[in-house]
């Protein structure tokens, strides 16, 4: 069976691949040892970056303070970043060196938390958690090409044939064009569709465009942010969570029901489907009601995520020929919050029967369920995709099991149809 991987991002796979990770630490203590580890190895200028946070998962259920970051790093820039990259932790060099003020709002979502005093806690929410981390020094010229390979040449390992990359900045797909037009694509047997932000598009588009043509490369559709996620507590739901962060009773949408309308519209002048980041119900509703209003010309809208979905929206996706990109390997890390913070939606979780048997094939790209893994928010091996399907948190900490899919079904998720 020819594999596809439906949603990742290759770059930061490659990167991610050869930066620290606190994947394996159980509480802040063990978080804040690894970082002062990593400070006191720090070279002058150098910065310390870590992956993989879960504080949903460790001892403490909470982040690092800003006071703890600066004690263990010794002045070193420090940055922690959360495993599904919408919230980080820093320390105060960090944030100084970034231009941070305490509750400043950076772009259209960025929030950097304060305490009751009005005292910056460190906690930096999506475009401000973005901000700390592209402060640090860049990597070195020519570096992004290396950390392509090193990406495709996992999923090449892994016995995939097409990737997905879900957010495709113009700086990669030169790097993907180049490898293309080299024939190194074709040499590691993987074809990529790109997906880059919306606002990207025209300037991708035409790139490919002027390529004359890509032998393993083409542009799958553009990419929008509807909402954050659940372990941020961004996710835009229906109902409150159990542990709301301030302004956020609902989780956060991050764009108007007329701004998807237009994205939509600018994907479907290119001839190309829109993809869109929703996890929490009501953004995954705010896309399907988009759907519906604008009725694209381009077959293939994607939701991807969607992690939870109301009852009432499941038949909706077969009817608008709307494909559920989902990842099923998420609820291996997502399932403390869920359990605990989202415990009155368990039966929204990922109604993975519910959608095959409303309409939705296995394995399609238009009006399809198709698995990915979100690689490097959460590791690209398809296995563990498949299990999290088959047994929907049984075992672990009972989700939503009535909707588990058997093994061969799971697998026919991955496949190039």
């Amino acid at each position: 069976m020819l594999m596809r991987e439906a949603h990742c991002h290759i770059g930061l796979l490659g990167a991610a691949m050869a930066l620290p990770t606190v994947t394996r630490c159980a509480s802040v203590g063990e978080v804040l040892a690894m970082v002062g580890q990593l400070a006191r190895k720090a070279k002058p200028g150098q910065w310390v970056r870590v992956l993989g946070a879960r504080h949903q998962g460790w001892r403490e259920r909470r982040w690092p303070t800003v006071g703890e970051m600066d004690a263990a790093t010794a002045g070193v820039p420090t940055v922690v970043m959360s495993m599904d990259w919408h919230e980080c932790v820093a320390n105060t060099p960090a944030m100084t060196l970034a231009g941070l003020a305490p509750g400043a709002r950076v772009g259209a979502n960025g929030v950097v938390h304060v305490d009751a005093n009005g005292l910056a806690t460190g906690l930096l929410i999506e475009h401000a958690a973005y901000a700390a981390w592209e402060s640090a020094p860049a990597a070195p010229a020519g570096a992004l090409p290396g950390f392509v390979r090193a990406g495709l040449a996992r999923y090449q390992e892994l016995g995939f044939a097409e990737v997905h990359d879900l957010r495709t900045e113009p700086a990669l797909a030169k790097a993907l064009l180049e490898m293309d037009a080299s024939g190194e694509l074709a040499r590691l047997g993987v074809r990529v569709a790109m997906f880059p932000l919306v606002r990207d598009l025209p300037e991708v588009f035409e790139m490919v465009a002027q390529a004359g043509g890509c032998g393993r490369l083409r542009v799958g559709g553009g990419k929008i942010f509807i909402d954050g996620t659940l372990n941020a507590r961004t996710a835009a739901t229906l109902q409150p969570c159990a542990e709301p962060i301030a302004g956020c009773t609902l989780g956060k949408m991050m764009v108007e029901p007329e701004e998807i309308d237009a994205q939509m519209r600018a994907c479907d002048a290119f001839g190309l489907p829109m993809a869109a980041h929703a996890i929490g119900d009501r953004a995954v509703r705010a896309v399907l009601d988009s759907v519906a209003r604008v009725r694209p010309a381009t077959p293939g809208t994607r939701i991807e995520h969607c992690e939870l979905i109301d009852p009432a929206d499941v038949p909706r996706f077969a009817e608008l020929g709307v494909t559920a990109s989902v990842q099923p390997c998420h609820l291996l890390v997502d399932m403390p919050v869920l359990t605990r913070v989202y415990g009155h939606a368990l039966h929204k979780v990922l109604p993975l029967r519910s959608l095959l048997a409303s309409g939705l094939r296995a394995g399609s790209l238009v009006g399809g369920l198709v698995f990915g893994s979100d690689a490097p928010i959460v590791g690209p091996e398809p296995a563990d995709s498949v299990l999290a399907a088959m047994t929907l948190g049984d075992g672990f900490a009972s989700l939503n099991p009535g909707e588990a899919i058997d093994d061969a079904t799971a697998w026919k998720c991955f496949a190039v149809g």
